[in-house]
Parts: structure tokens; sequence; C-alpha cells
């Protein structure tokens, strides 16, 4: 009878076995597939921003070569890199000068836009007043209008108070909490904190100010950062703004500044793709150091605990 039981255990497991086996090779499968999936179309991202620095080295000519060469010294259409494309007088671009202009705009942006967008958040998530969620229906609402709606009437008072062809037009809007969408990202995160911290810390004699300072702010830090680098990625790269309120060659920032190198008669493609890869590295930059954070307020957003 002992071997019998054996027998029937054998055959009950066997099955397991197999399919045990089945669903590791069904898995390893799946992971390829993904794997693969995400290399193409990290592939296809990037392939812009490598056609950028790919042109950057040719000469203008070599650009519009047919069929295109992805390579130096490729087998069709071999060219040679040119590295002294990167060698931009300050005549056709001024580097230092449009980058301190940009870092003006983008960084008091970044501090009024991120300071203003957690107060308007705390408010939402925490405090108690008339008419809160009207309010912040009409904001989150207000994120379904288009720009170009509010952009005549905006001029027209920006011209009236006379700031136009100055920086104020595009730095003063920050101070109104940041965009709704920072708002509603920053008051999603604030309403996964336990309200028994508020709670104690109102025991403890703390203020509502207190209170967002010192357990609310550190807290949500990587919604703040997130915040951040929305703000900074969207001032810097705001080409329609800037080309409005903007007049001045002087006070050009770095995305204006790639204009100088389309002439009546002559355009200098070359030059041009090598500015456009010099505007993009700050950003990129930033966006490499806090890609974490970036990644995790993203992905935390409106999770409870």
């Amino acid at each position: 009878m002992s071997g019998i039981t054996n027998q029937t255990d054998i055959k009950i497991k066997a099955p397991g076995f197999g399919g045990l086996q089945s669903k590791k090779r069904t898995k390893m499968i799946f992971d390829i597939v993904s794997f693969t999936c995400i290399v193409i179309i990290s592939a296809l991202v990037l392939l812009p921003i490598y056609w950028i620095f790919r042109s950057s080295l040719m000469g203008s000519l070599d650009i519009f070569l047919w069929p295109p060469s992805f390579l130096p010294m490729g087998t069709i259409n071999p060219v040679e890199w040119q590295w002294e494309n990167y060698i931009i007088r300050p005549t056709s671009y001024d580097f230092w000068r449009y980058l301190g202009n940009s870092l003006t705009i983008s960084v008091p942006c970044v501090i009024f836009g991120t300071s203003t967008a957690i107060s308007c958040g705390y408010a939402f998530a925490r405090l108690q007043f008339r008419g809160k969620r009207f309010l912040f229906a009409l904001c989150v609402g207000s994120m379904l209008m288009p720009a170009a709606v509010t952009l005549v009437p905006l001029y027209m008072a920006w011209t009236a108070i006379g700031v136009v062809d100055s920086y104020l037009p595009l730095i003063l809007p920050f101070l109104c909490g940041g965009g709704a969408f920072n708002i509603f990202l920053l008051r999603q995160f604030i309403r996964t904190i336990p309200k028994e911290l508020d709670e104690a810390a109102k025991i403890d004699g703390a203020g509502y100010f207190r209170t967002l300072v010192s357990i609310i702010v550190p807290s949500i830090k990587s919604a703040i950062i997130v915040v951040s680098l929305l703000i900074f990625i969207t001032t810097w790269n705001d080409l329609l703004q800037q080309l409005i309120y903007i007049h001045s060659r002087e006070n050009y920032t770095m995305v204006l500044g790639l204009t100088a190198f389309f002439g009546t008669f002559k355009a200098d493609f070359a030059g041009m793709f090598a500015a456009t890869m010099l505007t993009i590295i700050p950003c990129l930059t930033i966006y490499i150091l806090g890609q974490r954070y970036f990644v995790e307020g993203i992905v935390m957003t409106g999770m409870k605990n």
C-alpha cells in the first residue's frame, strides 16, 4: 500500500512540477519581449537627441545628404565630424549671456512657483474653508483651457502696465500657485500623509505654518522635486512666451538665441544644431540628477499611506 501511495504522490506532483517549469518559461519569454520593447522605445526616444548631436558635427550641406549617414565614417555617404562647430562666436550665439538670461527667468520661477504651489496644495488638502471644493474644481478645470485663449488678454494687460520687453511677465505668474497641475500634484501627495501627524503637531502647539514646514514638506520631498523639475523645464523651453515678451537681443534666452542662425539669405544649420545641443545640456543634466525623485513622485501620486 505504501508503494502505491508513493506512486500516486509522484503522479500527482509531476504535473505540478511541469506547470511550474511552464510558468517560468512563460515569465522568461514575457521578460525578454518586455525588455526588447523597452529597448526599442528607448531608442526611438533617444534618436532625436542623437540626430541633433550628429547634425551638430557636420557641415551645413552634409546634413541634407540622402540617404543620411548615422555614423561619421559609415558605408553610405561617409562624412568627417567637425568638432569645431561647437566653437560658437558671441556675435552669432552669445552662450554665456543667454545662459544667464535663461537662469534669471527659470530660477525665480522655480522658487516662486514651488513655494506657492506647496501653500495652495496644503490649503486644499488640509484646511477647511467656504468654497474650497468650488475653487479646487475651478483650479483643476483651468488645465482644460488652452494657453492660446489667454495669450492676447495677458499681453494687453502686461502692455498696459508697461513691463513688456522684460522678464516680469514670465516670472510674476508663478507667484499664483505655479500652475494648476502643480497644485493638484502636491495636493494629492499631502492627502496621502496621515492626519494624525497634524493632530499630534497641533497638540504640541504647532500652528498651520509650523506643521507645513516641519511635517508636510519633509514628507513630500519627492513631489516638491518633481514640481521644481517641471517648472524649470517648462520655463526653460517656453519659446512662445519669451518670443512675445522679449524684444531686445541683449535680453534673449538660450531658446531665443537659436533664431540668430537664420538670416535672410543664409542659414547656419550646423551652428544651430550645435547651439541646440548646448541648450539641451542644462535641462538634461538637471533631469538626470533628479530622475529618481521624478519617477517616485509620478508613481506615488494619489496613493494612500
